[in-house]
């Protein structure tokens, strides 16, 4: 195994040999040298892993050698030692990116400690984390067995997530190992839908009923409303509990945050999911309290046309006399603009703002080869979002939100999922194109292979026809027809997609955001 290289500068090296020879003892090859010069020339000839620099040497000082070899070799760990404690020279060193700072005197394990979590970290987590999981594999597969509440899934979700975050790419066999798991999960949480959403829709007050897309507003938002404060909802389409964790750091430079889960509505898609949370109705009670609001799908009009009128449906439904604003941001100059005229939102009590990129980002890869090949795995497709956080006005958004002092409810309509399993459906030419939903009155397929719903009516649905029916992909299947399947299979095999039933469209982050300060 190739040795680990260290350059060490300090004008009083001789006094350092104790320390010098406990790391050769622990494999490492020292360098040494006198001066931040010697240190720039010796940086110029040889290669070193780390490099350790006193702050207080004749001629060049630490600081001043440190800015230069960060020309020359700006991604090499530097750390600082020096007998000062002053503010300002800890200020100048981690300006200049040190990798760390150390004041004399130094002991060797404090060296060998440094060392390791700028040279060995990554290996060291990676190691640590494999272990972990494989301790906590049987107590999770207990806690998926034993699952048997809408809360006990809830867990279960989290704490799948938590281990799909903390193994990286490079633990192939531990990843390949969690997503047979959640796959199991995925399919005994079918099982509990199938068993309990009836329920749920029919009993809204049914003690053991989750909280679901119609009673976002009436639960999370009216209440901080009524208390006199001025809230921001933030819908982000597509947006899993996975990528809300990714970003979370990002977001908690400004914020504090109350992290829970709420379950979509089947169909976990915009036009039910989305309209369910803007109008506190199920897709049937739209239907028909507001047939004008309503679009069924076989319409060529959009389907989320009418998200600002079923607010205000709500709140005039509860009485409420809040003004609100309602704006959809489709792209970058959307954005740009409301931030240009963000002055203007002050006049409102609410002001609903939906964020279409993530929607956008799942879809693409179907259309897209090259943003297939940007997120070929989950890690990809997340780094993806953080990405577009950092980098469009979303960003500038939530800063400005959190210097108004204003409160945030952020969440999303729905989840997505990588499809990879094929299922054979046959429709009439006026059956949806959705792959993982379908409806229609002369469907062919395999009951067993779906979640199907006779009587739409029942679980809060619109009938189109007298004979409607809706089926749902479980798992992470997709519905293909028997016509061009070899051509379609391929082009759809890991696609994000949603519509059907599984943890990652069904359980969703909803977020109370509050400004720190």
């Amino acid at each position: 195994m190739k040795k680990d290289r260290l350059l060490w500068a300090d004008d009083e090296i001789d006094l350092l040999k104790p320390h010098i020879l406990f790391l050769e003892d622990k494999g490492l090859e020292v360098v040494t040298v006198c001066s931040g010069q010697d240190a720039i020339d010796c940086t110029k000839e040889q290669a070193f892993d780390i490099i350790f620099l006193d702050e207080n040497m004749p001629g060049l000082s630490g600081i001043e050698t440190l800015a230069i070899i960060k020309e020359n070799n700006p991604h090499v760990p530097v750390i600082m030692i020096t007998k000062s404690e002053e503010e300002s020279i800890m200020n100048q060193a981690i300006g200049s990116k040190i990798a760390d700072y150390l004041i004399k005197p130094v002991n060797p394990n404090q060296i060998l400690l440094s060392i390791k979590k700028n040279l060995h970290k990554n290996r060291i987590i990676t190691e640590t984390t494999t272990s972990g999981y494989q301790q906590e594999f049987m107590k999770i597969s207990t806690q998926i067995n034993d699952s048997f509440t809408a809360k006990d899934w809830e867990e279960v979700y989290k704490k799948l997530i938590y281990w799909e975050l903390e193994l990286t790419e490079n633990q192939t066999g531990m990843l390949d190992m969690l997503h047979t798991q959640k796959g199991e999960a995925n399919r005994l949480f079918g099982k509990f839908i199938r068993n309990n959403y009836e329920k749920w829709i029919s009993d809204p007050d049914a003690f053991d009923r989750p909280l679901m897309s119609p009673d976002i507003f009436k639960t999370k938002v009216f209440p901080l409303l009524d208390s006199g404060e001025k809230v921001f909802f933030i819908l982000i389409d597509n947006f899993r509990l996975d990528q809300w964790r990714e970003v979370t750091d990002i977001l908690g430079e400004f914020f504090t945050f109350q992290e829970e889960l709420y379950y979509s509505i089947l169909p976990t898609a915009t036009q039910y999911a989305r309209n369910a949370i803007f109008s506190g109705l199920l897709p049937v009670q739209i239907e028909k309290m507001f047939p004008e609001l309503w679009v069924d799908e076989d319409s060529e009009e959009g389907k989320n046309l009418n998200e600002a009128p079923l607010i205000k449906t709500q709140i005039e439904r509860f009485r409420k006399k809040y003004t609100f604003s309602y704006n959809k941001i489709l792209d970058s100059a959307y954005g740009e603009r409301l931030l240009h005229n963000f002055h203007q939102l002050d006049n409102y009590q609410l002001n609903a703002i939906v964020f279409n990129f993530v929607d956008m980002l799942s879809h693409a890869p179907t259309e897209s080869k090259m943003i297939r090949e940007l997120a070929p795995t989950e890690a990809a497709y997340r780094s993806l979002t953080r990405s577009w956080l950092k980098h469009s006005p979303a960003l500038e958004f939530f800063r400005k939100i959190a210097e108004k002092g204003c409160k945030i409810i952020l969440t999303t309509d729905h989840g997505t999922i990588r499809v990879s399993q094929p299922v054979k459906v046959v429709g009439d030419k006026n059956t949806n194109t959705n792959l993982r939903y379908k409806l229609g009155k002369n469907l062919t397929y395999n009951p067993k292979e779906v979640y199907e719903i006779k009587e739409p009516e029942k679980l809060g649905l619109p009938s189109p026809n007298l004979s409607t029916r809706y089926i749902f992909a479980l798992n992470d299947d997709f519905f293909a027809y028997p016509n061009n399947y070899n051509y379609y299979v391929p082009y759809y095999t890991s696609t994000f997609q949603h519509g059907g039933i599984s943890m990652e469209e069904m359980m969703i982050p909803l977020i109370t955001l509050e400004p720190k300060g």
